[in-house]
């Protein structure tokens, strides 16, 4: 059945050095960290990346849930389709079109989705811990031989959210980085690394 939410979040790339730091702080122990999986998608033409959206599998605790996620006027639209992992095994081998209702949604961004591709996969360890008035998730990832470590706070309320994420960086005097979400920054490495194949 398909969901929709809207997603309000903001993110830091941090050093290893902090990510240990703020494990500390919130007495976060790695036994807390769970490990999930994204699968990203698009079309040979990229359409939906170009669309600033992003098509992803996400398989956690033998749970397998299809997103899209496109811009919204706050935050991100997100619209999950929960599948089977035979519906997972077959998308990923590229056996079967999207489910219907998905397609749907994609078209409602001008693209057509004859078919998409896999591009490849990201690997995350999360540990989650409230805070304030929303949730504090540290995020260590791996993908395409490399790795990075990612501080991001999902809330309700924007304006109170931004102000308690930047006062929470000011406390543990980590500088705001311009921060991409996990698939640009996985397609970004992506494209470096078919330029230098190229070569």
């Amino acid at each position: 059945m398909m969901k929709q939410e809207i997603e309000i979040e903001f993110k830091n790339l941090l050093t290893s050095t902090e990510f240990h730091k703020l494990m500390d702080a919130f007495h976060i122990d790695n036994s807390q960290f769970k490990e999930q999986t994204n699968y990203y998608f698009d079309t040979p033409n990229f359409d939906i990346k170009e669309k600033r959206a992003a098509l992803r599998i996400r398989s956690k605790n033998d749970r397998y849930v299809l997103t899209l996620k496109q811009p919204s006027k706050v935050g991100l639209l997100e619209t999950h389709e929960t599948l089977t992992k035979e519906e997972t095994t077959r998308l990923l081998k590229g056996e079967c079109p999207l489910p219907s209702s998905m397609e749907k949604q994609i078209k409602t961004l001008g693209i057509e989705v004859r078919k998409v591709n896999l591009f490849g996969s990201l690997t995350t360890k999360r540990a989650e811990v409230p805070y304030r008035d929303g949730l504090l998730v540290l995020d260590h990832s791996t993908y395409l031989n490399h790795e990075d470590f990612e501080l991001e706070y999902e809330v309700k309320n924007e304006e109170s959210g931004k102000k308690a994420f930047l006062e929470l960086l000011n406390r543990f005097h980590i500088p705001i980085r311009e921060t991409n979400n996990k698939i640009q920054r996985f397609f970004n490495l992506k494209y470096k690394q078919l330029g230098e194949h190229d070569e």
